[in-house]
């Protein structure tokens, strides 16, 4: 025992002329190490994470320690060389490794849609229409972006036809037909409305307005109807109706003999002629819920008026904002001044440019 608390004594003594035997810069780098390491610790707890001025600042001050004193630091000098090793190696890091560029978003959604407007284009085929358009691409790179896409190769996408692109492919054949009713504001005689919408270009026929619509009156307006149609009526074959009781067996016999097909809806199905059903919702919604019809004639020049601007002036989503047959005149921009034409009393109301 006595001789173990000797030898702490020697330990103690020899530390303390070695102390003396220091200079006081070197005490003063000690203290600084110290103290920077303590405020290190208090920073952040548990676990000490440093930043490039606490690494600056112990890189240099440990420089000037004993070597005694260098292995017992928060940062060792094995640590400094670790921080050297990474600065070199991110300083000879290029940015711009080798490897295959990436694709244009631009490219990669030409491909999309080129793949889905053609069913039978195979890789190569997509890849020469990319290429008169100027854009220089590989038949596998366009494979990868289809099979990203989750599109199938042309064999099998050409014979997965949707519903959606059937219908659309065949809207410009097809008629669809329905009544509306309106009742009278006086009288409150309920008035029947007989259209017909083209299903491609979404122009109406108000064939006619009736408030006793019976089986050879609705053939009459069929007989119209081929008659407005002309021979663009050679361009439709299928039409689609409900099975209300004014659709006779003689009214499918007339357009029969002009090549057109008639198809009855479901019953109870209003969905499935949803293109009359929405005419219906519209010119409601614009026309005869904010108006008071007093007479057949009074609707049938309200309807008249109306038709003409569907069909001339009112914008279409389906037509990418444009209507059915457009008679705006050019339009002419050193004439700034817009000019309002109302229609209906000014229930609705057309813009253009006027000198």
């Amino acid at each position: 025992m006595s001789q173990r608390l000797l030898y702490l004594v020697l330990c103690r003594i020899t530390g303390w002329l070695a102390l003396l035997a220091r200079t006081s810069a070197a005490k003063d780098v000690e203290i600084l190490v110290l103290r920077h390491e303590n405020a290190i610790l208090r920073r952040q707890n548990p676990k000490p994470r440093l930043n490039w001025t606490d690494r600056a600042l112990l890189a240099a001050l440990i420089r000037l320690l004993p070597r005694a004193l260098k292995g017992y630091r928060l940062v060792t000098p094995a640590t400094v060389l670790r921080w050297h090793r990474r600065l070199v190696a991110r300083h000879w890091t290029y940015p711009n490794r080798p490897g295959r560029p990436p694709i244009d978003p631009v490219v990669a959604g030409l491909v999309e849609q080129m793949a889905r407007d053609n069913p039978s284009w195979g890789y190569q085929r997509i890849q020469g229409e990319l290429l008169g358009l100027g854009h220089r691409i590989g038949a596998s790179t366009i494979r990868r972006i289809l099979k990203h896409l989750g599109i199938p190769p042309a064999p099998v996408r050409r014979d997965h036809t949707t519903w959606r692109r059937f219908l659309h492919t065949q809207a410009s054949t097809i008629l669809a037909c329905d009544f509306f009713h309106v009742d009278c504001a006086l009288t409150l005689q309920r008035l029947y409305v007989l259209f017909v919408m083209e299903i491609g270009n979404r122009y109406v026929h108000i064939l006619g307005v009736t408030a006793n619509p019976d089986g050879p009156w609705t053939v009459q307006q069929a007989r119209n109807l081929l008659m407005n149609l002309g021979e663009r009526a050679d361009q439709f074959r299928f039409l689609i109706r409900d099975r209300a009781g004014q659709f006779t067996t003689a009214f499918d016999t007339v357009l029969a003999d002009a090549g057109i097909t008639v198809c009855k809806i479901p019953p109870q199905s209003p969905r499935a002629n949803a293109y009359a059903e929405r005419f219906i919702g519209t010119v409601r919604r614009e026309v005869t819920d904010r108006m008071l019809i007093v007479s057949e004639q009074h609707l049938r020049r309200t309807l008249d008026l109306y038709a003409r601007h569907y069909n001339q002036r009112r914008p279409h989503r389906a037509l990418r904002l444009q209507p059915p047959r457009a008679d705006r005149p050019a339009i002419d921009l050193a004439h700034e001044r817009i000019k309002r034409r109302p229609v209906l009393g000014g229930l609705i109301n057309e813009h253009e440019r006027a000198a």
